[in-house]
């Protein structure tokens, strides 16, 4: 039989109907060696506390529904090993979301800033089927093919410094996202995003603190998107360069 270590979580509760401030639990969990954070969080709620609340899905680092801040840091716990931890391990909710119950948040600002930038091919006509596909080069494709990699898991809004005191910034995925369809070659559409992303919460409310690139566990890097966003939208604002557009 595999051996067991008996490791020590601190996970923050919450339940908004019952509590008027946050509280800590401690659980002694026995892991095996290949555990990760969320494969402990999974025993104590089946086998310590039942009521423990938290989110996750694939286990795969896929779909991106499992981040939380395992020691003030945010990860996706389903890649997170305990074995990569020393004494106590302390997990929370994603910060910068309103906590719904103990480490599950509410991602709707987050999904509605993702909408506004009209993530997807915006075209004038579209072509028939039988006219073909819209071609590009391998080097448009590595204008933009980084940003696709993002999976929406919210870490860089949690690592974000700019959200903790202003929560109306874009945030770092939304721009990463609209910038990505305004370097794609078969998008018309950069003129319908202009006023979201140049907007005083959009690429010029970002400090350029980096720490979303930091934490993407796709190794995105939405601090280049907001510096290059910001380069395009002056020479935009400026005239220098055309929007692409077919209004």
């Amino acid at each position: 039989m595999a051996e067991m270590r008996v490791v020590k979580f601190e996970v923050l509760r919450f339940g908004p109907e019952t509590d008027t401030e946050p509280r800590f639990d401690t659980y002694e969990v026995p892991c095996m060696e290949d555990w990760v954070v969320l494969d402990a969080l999974n025993a104590i709620k089946d086998d310590i506390d039942p009521t423990l609340s938290h989110r996750w899905s694939c286990r795969m680092g896929v779909c991106g529904s499992c981040g939380m801040l395992v020691n003030g840091r945010p990860v996706l716990t389903c890649a997170a090993f305990v074995r990569n931890y020393t004494g106590t391990i302390r997990v929370e909710p994603l910060s910068n979301f309103p906590v719904v119950r103990d480490l599950v948040v509410d991602l709707g600002s987050f999904i509605d800033k993702i909408k506004s930038v009209k993530p997807w091919i915006i075209r004038k006509i579209e072509k028939d089927v039988g006219q073909g596909e819209y071609r590009q080069s391998p080097e448009q494709l590595a204008e933009f093919k980084q940003y696709s990699m993002c999976i929406n898991c919210a870490l860089c809004y949690a690592a974000c410094p700019v959200l903790a005191s202003e929560p109306e910034f874009l945030g770092p995925a939304a721009i990463a996202l609209g910038h990505r369809y305004n370097m794609d070659s078969r998008d018309e559409g950069n003129a319908e995003r202009f006023d979201t992303l140049a907007d005083a919460d959009g690429v010029w409310a970002c400090s350029y603190a980096n720490e979303c690139s930091q934490v993407c566990p796709k190794h995105v890097d939405p601090a280049m998107a907001i510096q290059q966003a910001k380069l395009t939208s002056a020479l935009q604002w400026l005239h220098v360069v055309p929007k692409k557009s077919f209004t």
